[in-house]
C-alpha cells in the first residue's frame, strides 16, 4: 500500500484505490489518473478521454491496493519447460502445438521465467521455433508483457490483443488458425498457460464437438502460476479508508477499481455493504465509496455472488476502458465544483 502523496496533501484529488499489484516499469493505469491532475490545473480537455473527461475541474489521485498473490506453479513451470526443450511447440508437422494463448501477465511472467532460464544454457534464439508461430494475447498489456519476454531472441508474432475477453479472442483463434495452417487437414494443438483459476470458455469454444474437424482446435491448458488474496489486502484497504475519513474535510467520494473476483468479498465487507447472510444489502455501505469492475467477468460475480451492483463496468478491460466509464458515471454525478 503506497503512502499519501505530499502533492495530494496539498491539493484535494478524488482518490482511485486501483485494487490490483502495480505493473512495472509502468502502470498505464497510474499513468492515466495521474495525467487528469495536469489536466485539471491546465484545463486542458483531452478529447480521447471522453465522455466528458469528467469535467477538467476534477483530478484524481491513484493508489495501489494490491490483492493477489502470485506464485509460480513449479510443476507446471517444469512441464513447460520440457515442452519447449523437446521442440514440442513449432511450424512443423512433428511438433505437438503450433501456438500458444496467454490471457493473463502472470502466465506470461512464468513463461518469461522459463524462457530466461533455458536461455542461460541454450542462447537467446531459445527456442529459435517460437518466432515462427502465433501468440494470441487477450489485451494490449498482455501483448506487451510478451514482447518484453521475447527480447533479446527473435520478436513473437502476436495477434488478438484487440479482442479485450476471451470469448472474442476464441473466436478471433478459430479463423485466424485456420488461415495460418491452411494445408493441414487437421489443425496442431494450441498450448494455453493458464493459472488455477480460469475460465474456460477458449477451450470449450475452440474445441466444441460441433465444428467441422477441419476447424477444431485442440487445446492443453497449463498451469504455471497460483494465486490467492494477499494476507494484508483487507488491513491495508481498511488503513486507506481510515486515512481518507480523518483528512480535513474527509474525502467525499473515493473509486475502488475491482480487477479480479477475487478480493471482491473483503472490499465489501470492508465498506460495509454486506449483510449477515453475506449477501448485499440495498442502501448499505460506506455512501462515499463507488466500485468499478474492469469488465463484465468480475461484475458478474459481485451480482451473482453476492447480489451488489457495481457503480462502472468498463466497457472494454483497458484503463481507457475504466476512466472512460467513470468519466460516464461522474458526468452524471458530478462532485467537483
Amino acid at each position: 500500500m503506497e503512502p499519501l502523496s505530499q502533492a495530494a496533501l496539498e491539493r484535494r484529488r478524488i482518490p482511485v484505490l486501483l485494487l490490483k499489484t502495480p505493473s512495472a516499469p509502468t502502470d498505464a493505469y497510474r499513468d492515466l489518473f495521474d495525467s487528469s491532475q495536469s489536466q485539471a490545473q491546465s484545463g486542458h480537455r483531452n478529447d480521447s478521454q471522453d465522455p466528458a473527461v469528467v469535467s477538467s475541474n476534477c483530478s484524481f489521485e491513484p493508489r495501489f491496493v494490491p490483492v493477489l498473490d502470485h506464485h509460480f506453479d513449479e510443476v507446471g513451470i517444469q512441464q513447460l519447460a520440457g515442452i519447449l526443450n523437446d521442440g514440442g511447440v513449432g511450424p512443423h508437422e512433428s511438433c505437438k502445438y503450433g501456438g500458444l494463448v496467454f490471457t493473463s501477465q502472470r502466465a506470461v511472467e512464468a513463461f518469461a521465467h522459463v524462457l530466461v532460464e533455458g536461455r542461460k544454457k541454450h542462447g537467446n534464439s531459445w527456442p529459435k521455433e517460437l518466432s515462427e508461430v502465433p501468440f494470441y494475447s487477450v489485451g494490449p498489456a498482455t501483448t506487451r508483457s510478451l514482447a518484453a519476454a521475447a527480447q533479446p531472441g527473435p520478436p513473437f508474432q502476436i495477434f488478438g490483443e484487440e479482442t479485450g475477453n476471451g470469448d472474442a479472442l476464441s473466436k478471433y483463434i478459430l479463423e485466424h488458425y485456420r488461415a495460418w495452417y491452411p494445408e493441414r487437414e487437421t489443425l496442431p494443438g494450441l498450448l494455453f498457460c493458464v493459472g488455477e483459476q480460469r475460465r474456460d470458455i477458449i477451450p470449450k469454444t475452440l474445441m466444441d464437438p460441433e465444428l467441422p474437424a477441419s476447424r477444431r482446435i485442440m487445446v492443453d491448458e497449463l498451469v504455471v502460476y497460483g494465486t490467492g488474496q494477499m494476507a494484508s489486502f483487507e488491513s491495508d484497504l481498511e488503513s486507506l479508508l481510515q486515512e481518507y475519513a480523518a483528512q480535513t474535510p474527509p474525502a467525499e467520494t473515493i473509486w475502488a477499481v475491482v480487477f479480479s473476483p477475487t478480493g471482491c468479498d473483503g472490499l465489501l465487507r470492508k465498506i460495509g455493504a454486506l449483510g449477515p447472510t453475506g449477501r448485499a444489502v440495498p442502501g448499505q455501505g460506506d455512501p462515499r465509496v463507488l466500485v468499478a469492475t474492469i469488465g463484465p467477468t468480475t461484475r458478474a460475480h459481485l451480482v451473482d455472488s453476492f447480489g451488489y451492483e457495481p457503480h462502472v463496468c468498463a466497457s472494454k478491460p483497458s484503463p481507457t476502458g475504466v476512466w472512460n466509464g467513470i468519466a460516464a458515471y461522474m458526468a452524471q454525478h458530478p462532485p467537483c465544483p
